[in-house]
């Protein structure tokens, strides 16, 4: 009965991680667009004192900025959202299927395959190297060095 329990709420926690429902509020929640694509009128077009233009076409300026830049991102992820969302959710998971299938295993495999090449060359170094450097240091125990400052 438990292992049933367990079952059924593994099948509901994969089924949530597939429809879960989207916030419309707040689109970005993890903000990885903070600093992006916050362009207002001001931050574009500014007037400096003594040379300003008509109220009247000031304020249809940004009338019209704003409004143009509403609805051309409206249009364009309109068209391109979807496709681009295809095309987007297609190379992730090509990096993942690759990731899983083809990098971790190789990673895995060189890791093993160098374990056993350090051993070898491990062994090298104690037999060849080490007698060298003992029998270089017994000869060098009785070297005196003496440092004298004259004047």
């Amino acid at each position: 009965m438990a292992e049933e329990q367990t079952e059924l709420e593994e099948r509901i926690i994969i089924k949530d991680q597939h429809t879960k429902e989207i916030d419309l509020v707040n689109r970005d929640p993890k903000r990885i667009n903070e600093d992006v694509v916050k362009v207002d009128f001001e931050d574009v077009i500014a007037e400096p004192v003594g040379t300003y233009s008509f109220d009247g076409v000031w304020k249809t300026s940004y009338t019209t900025f704003t409004v143009s830049k509403y609805w051309c991102y409206r249009l364009l992820s309109a068209i391109l959202g979807i496709p681009l969302a295809v095309i987007w959710g297609f190379l992730f998971a090509l990096i993942s299927f690759c990731h899983i299938w083809a990098v971790v295993p190789c990673i895995k495999s060189y890791l093993i395959e160098i374990q056993c090449v350090s051993r070898i060359y491990s062994l090298c170094i104690h037999t060849f190297c080490d007698p060298l450097f003992e029998a270089l240091s017994k000869i060098c125990t009785n070297v005196r060095v003496a440092l004298r400052k004259e004047v």
